[in-house]
């Protein structure tokens, strides 16, 4: 089995790249798939190594793709939030850029459609999970995650604009 995957390494990573959001995970995957052909106890009994070894890389792609569904939203405004608290009191100017910032945030929420407002709202502020703001909104899972990433990268973008000047 170790000829297989210097026979087909690369055709394997770049198989895994192209099918994955995150071309980074390709290694770890190409290396979960080497693991799951070595667990095997007849490798002789495979008549086609490479059918067999992208067999097993598709199947892996599908558990990826549903766990990464799975996952939380990941769009990092945390340091902008963690920013705003962490301002000192005693200076003037830093109260000002941090009551400039907390004033484009509430703008460019403004902007957000009324759900994708709430969504981010109960995140961010409530500490709902994607399940429970789903139920308050009255949508699926998914697609409570959807308006989530959507308000958190308008707002990113709105803010960066606003950084930008």
């Amino acid at each position: 089995m170790a000829d297989v995957a210097v026979q087909y390494g690369r055709r394997l990573q770049r198989f895994l790249a192209a099918r994955l959001r995150n071309a980074g995970d390709a290694p770890d995957l190409a290396q979960e798939v080497y693991l799951r052909l070595l667990r095997l106890d007849k490798h002789e009994l495979i008549r086609n190594p490479e059918a067999y070894l992208f067999t097993v890389a598709s199947h892996l792609l599908n558990e990826h793709t549903l766990r990464q569904s799975a996952a939380p939203v990941v769009v990092d405004l945390g340091e902008i939030f963690t920013e705003l608290h962490t301002v000192a009191e005693h200076d003037p100017a830093e109260q000002v850029e941090r009551q400039q910032r907390v004033q484009d945030l509430e703008q460019a929420m403004e902007k957000l459609p009324a759900k994708a407002q709430a969504a981010l709202l109960l995140h961010r502020r409530d500490g709902y999970t994607l399940d429970e703001i789903g139920e308050q909104l009255g949508v699926s899972r998914a697609m409570a995650k959807k308006y989530l990433a959507r308000a958190l990268v308008h707002c990113q973008r709105r803010l960066e604009r606003e950084r930008k000047g």
